[in-house]
């Protein structure tokens, strides 16, 4: 408490409140680096304490001793996009193992056998089918890199990016065709609500949240 009656913040804790705000990813891993520099912060305070300083003075110097935030944000963001990546990478691999069942041969409308083998519905098929191999391959291998590939000094310094951006691309492709693949059948088979429901619920929607965690990778990275 000031002389004017205001009350003075810890150094300690107004400097993880300052960290904490500059910083945004997976909660769990945000508070994990948070708790382990609140360790930090104690330790060195306590050092000082031992050293004569007061409580106060100990604080400060500890904090100094730490880092301006500007100079130790980017390290811990780029904790934080790994973080984000490996989750990227979870989730895609998730959805494209759905995949499989979701586009099972005559389950769904725009699967069935084709009015007359229509060639642009054997083709999308076909495509989807091809484009989904890969992102499967793909996100399996992303989540190696984001996992003990982070080991690899190569690797982590890239991981992030790489995971984000093939997500990304995969999410696009997969929806895309997807979505020309139920119009397509829709018009062939005349079942359109069925078959781009299908494909909102189970592709496009599950695929916008692989999406976002990938924008929040690149905002990281």
């Amino acid at each position: 408490m000031s002389s004017h009656g205001t009350l003075v913040q810890d150094p300690v804790e107004q400097y993880l409140t300052g960290l904490s705000r500059a910083l945004v990813g997976p909660r769990r891993r945000k508070a994990d680096l948070l708790a382990e520099a609140r360790d930090s912060l104690v330790d060195a305070t306590e050092a000082y304490e031992a050293d004569g300083f007061g409580p106060r003075e100990a604080a400060e110097r500890a904090v100094a001793d730490f880092g301006d935030l500007a100079e130790v944000v980017p390290g811990y963001r780029s904790e934080l996009g790994i973080a984000q990546g490996r989750r990227t990478a979870v989730l895609l691999v998730l959805v494209m193992l759905a995949q499989p069942i979701v586009w099972l041969e005559g389950v769904w409308s725009w699967n069935q056998q084709p009015v007359s083998d229509n060639p642009l519905v054997l083709f999308l098929n076909d495509l989807v089918q091809l484009v989904g191999m890969v992102a499967m391959a793909g996100s399996v291998l992303a989540l190696v890199a984001t996992g003990i590939g982070l080991r690899v000094p190569l690797v982590r310094d890239r991981a992030t990016k790489l995971t984000a951006r093939f997500a990304l691309s995969s999410c696009a492709a997969v929806s895309l065709i997807g979505l020309l693949l139920a119009i397509t059948s829709a018009t062939v088979h005349g079942n359109g609500a069925a078959g781009l429901g299908a494909v909102s619920g189970f592709v496009i929607a599950p695929l916008l949240l692989v999406s976002r965690s990938a924008h929040r990778c690149l905002r990281l990275a």
